[in-house]
C-alpha cells in the first residue's frame, strides 16, 4: 500500500500547479491523470496570459485584479514560455461607444500592478500602423492595450517537471478507479490503461479533475443541490496564413461576444473561441460546423482578407467547466473558481471553474484551504520563489541567442523552437552533439530522435499525438506519413 499526503487527480493546469505548490511545501504528493497531461481543457484555450478585458462589462472586477496580478507573476515564473503581446481593438461606432471602450481599458490599465513588459493602452490609427494591412480598410480607429500569450500544454508540462523535480510522483494515463474513505483517510485505487492497478491511501485529495470534477465531487460527496459545474464548449481554428508575430486583434461581435485572433506558431492565425453549452463526455468533443462558420464570419468582418472552412489546416475543441448558472448565456458565464473543502467523511477539496492565467493563485489558496488536515506543510512560495525550469537564460530570444553561440551549427529555426519551448533545458539536448547528425534520426520540420526521447523520458510523452500537439506544435508541419514514422520509433522504444 503507497502513502502520500496529498493526491491530486487530474493532470491540467490547476492539478498541476497544486502538485508543484504542495511538493514544495514538503508534502508527500501523487498527481494521476487518466489521460495525458493537459489532454482536454488545459491545451484548448486560448492560450492566454490575460486580466480578461471582456470580464470588466460582466462587472467581473475582482477576477480580473487578480488575473491582471497574475499576468505579471506567471510571466516571470516563465519567461521563455510567456510573451507579452500588443493587442488591437478596433473601434466599431455601432457595437460600443468609443468612451465605453476608452473607460474600459483605463480601468484594465489601473486594476493591476504595471510593468515595463505591460505598458499602458492607447489609441491607433489603423492607416499608420502596419496591423492595418490586415484589417479590412474601412476601419480606421483603435485602441491598443497589452497582455501575454503562452504555450498553455507547455505551461502545464512544466509545472509537473518542477512537481517531479521536488519529489511528487506523476502519473499520466493512470485513472481513479475507486475512492473510499475509512477512518479519515482517502483509500484509492489507480488504475494504468493496460489494467494494472495501485492501491494509494492519502491524508487528503485534491479534485482537480476539470470538467469531470462535478461528477467526482458527487461521488466524494453526495448531495442533493443541483450540478456544480455547467460544461461550455470553446473551439477554435487556425489557419496557414501570414500574421504579425507581436500583435493580436480582439474582436467585437454583433451578438455582444468577442473573438480572438492571434500569431500562432509563427506562421499561422488562431482564431477563436466560441460558447456552446456541451453535454456528453469532455474527452469526446469536436469542433461543430456551424462554430467554424461562426469564426469565419466573426474574422471576415474585419480582415482585409476573407477567410473559409476551406482554409482551416487545425481545429480543437476544449470543455471549460465555469461555475452552474441559470443565466442561458454561455458566454455570460463567470470565469472565477469556487474551493469547495469536504472535511468528512476525510479531508478533500474541490476545484470548480478557473482560467489557466490565475492557476497559481488557485492553487496557493487550495493548499492554505487543506493546512488544517496537512499542518506539516510549508509556507506559501510560488510567488516569489524559483521560477519554472529552464528559465535561468531568460525570454525566448535571451535562450536561443545562448543557444546558437553554444552551437553554430544548430540550425536558427530549431535554436527558436527549442528557446521557446525548453528555455535552458535545452542544454540536455545539445549533450555530447556536435552536429545535427548527433541529433538522431529525423521525422520532420526540425524534430530529431534526441529530442523525442527527451520528451520521452523527461515530460511523460506516450505518443506522436503527445509529442506533435501538446509539447510542441509539429503537427501542423508532419504528415501522415512521417507521423506514422514517428509513432513506430516511440513504440520500438
Amino acid at each position: 500500500m503507497h502513502e502520500v499526503d496529498l493526491l491530486v487527480i487530474g493532470g491540467g493546469i490547476n492539478g498541476a500547479g497544486i502538485a508543484r505548490d504542495a511538493s514544495g511545501r514538503g508534502l508527500r504528493v501523487l498527481l494521476c491523470e487518466q489521460h495525458d497531461l493537459a489532454a482536454h481543457t488545459s491545451s484548448a484555450s486560448s492560450k492566454l496570459i490575460h486580466g480578461g478585458l471582456r470580464y470588466l462589462e460582466q462587472r467581473e472586477f475582482g477576477l480580473v485584479r487578480k488575473a491582471l496580478g497574475e499576468r505579471e507573476v506567471v510571466r516571470r515564473q516563465g519567461p521563455y514560455l510567456v510573451r507579452p503581446l500588443r493587442f488591437v481593438l478596433p473601434w466599431e461606432p455601432h457595437l460600443r461607444p468609443r468612451w465605453l471602450l476608452r473607460t474600459g481599458l483605463w480601468l484594465y490599465d489601473h486594476l493591476g500592478p504595471r510593468s515595463p513588459a505591460f505598458p499602458a493602452s492607447g489609441a491607433l490609427d489603423l492607416h499608420q500602423d502596419p496591423l492595418g494591412a490586415q484589417l479590412s480598410p474601412s476601419l480606421r480607429q483603435a485602441f491598443s492595450y497589452a497582455d501575454a500569450q503562452v504555450d498553455d500544454a507547455r505551461l502545464v508540462i512544466l509545472n509537473a517537471r518542477d512537481a517531479a523535480q521536488r519529489g511528487a510522483q506523476v502519473r499520466v494515463h493512470s485513472r481513479c478507479v475507486d475512492l473510499r474513505a475509512e477512518q479519515g483517510r482517502w483509500h484509492v485505487t489507480l488504475e494504468t490503461a493496460d489494467g494494472q492497478q495501485q492501491a494509494v491511501i492519502a491524508r487528503a485529495v485534491v479534485n482537480a479533475a476539470g470538467p469531470w470534477a462535478g461528477g467526482l465531487l458527487d461521488r466524494m460527496q453526495p448531495r442533493s443541490a443541483g450540478p456544480a459545474l455547467r460544461l461550455v464548449q470553446g473551439s477554435h481554428i487556425v489557419l496557414r496564413r501570414a500574421w504579425p508575430d507581436d500583435s493580436a486583434c480582439l474582436l467585437q461581435q454583433p451578438d455582444g461576444r468577442v473573438v480572438f485572433l492571434l500569431p500562432f506558431a509563427h506562421d499561422h492565425l488562431l482564431v477563436g473561441t466560441t460558447d456552446t453549452d456541451y453535454r456528453g463526455d469532455p474527452a469526446r468533443c469536436s469542433v461543430l460546423p456551424s462554430e467554424v462558420a461562426y469564426l469565419c464570419e466573426a474574422a471576415n468582418r474585419y480582415l482585409r482578407e476573407p477567410i473559409s472552412a476551406a482554409d482551416v489546416v487545425w481545429q480543437f475543441a476544449g470543455v471549460r467547466p465555469l461555475l452552474a448558472d441559470p443565466d442561458p448565456r454561455a458566454a455570460k458565464l463567470s470565469r472565477d473558481y469556487r474551493l469547495q473543502l469536504q472535511v468528512d467523511p476525510a479531508p478533500a477539496l474541490h476545484v470548480l471553474g478557473g482560467k489557466l492565467t490565475i492557476y497559481r493563485v488557485l492553487a496557493e489558496e487550495a493548499l492554505e484551504l487543506l493546512r488544517p488536515a496537512l499542518s506539516q506543510m510549508g509556507a506559501a512560495w510560488t510567488a516569489t520563489g524559483e521560477p519554472l525550469p529552464g528559465s535561468d537564460w531568460g525570454d525566448a530570444a535571451q535562450a536561443c541567442s545562448r543557444l546558437l553561440a553554444l552551437a553554430p551549427w544548430l540550425p536558427a529555426d530549431i535554436a527558436r523552437r527549442w528557446a521557446e519551448a525548453y528555455g535552458s533545458r535545452s542544454l540536455a539536448l545539445l549533450e555530447g552533439a556536435q552536429s545535427m547528425a548527433d541529433l538522431g534520426d529525423a521525422f520532420g520540420a526540425g524534430l530529431h530522435a534526441r529530442e523525442v526521447a527527451f520528451l520521452c523520458e523527461h515530460e511523460w510523452a506516450r505518443s506522436a499525438e503527445d509529442v506533435l500537439w501538446r509539447r510542441s506544435k509539429l503537427g501542423l508541419r508532419l504528415d501522415t506519413a512521417q507521423v506514422a514514422r514517428l509513432q513506430e520509433w516511440i513504440d520500438r522504444r
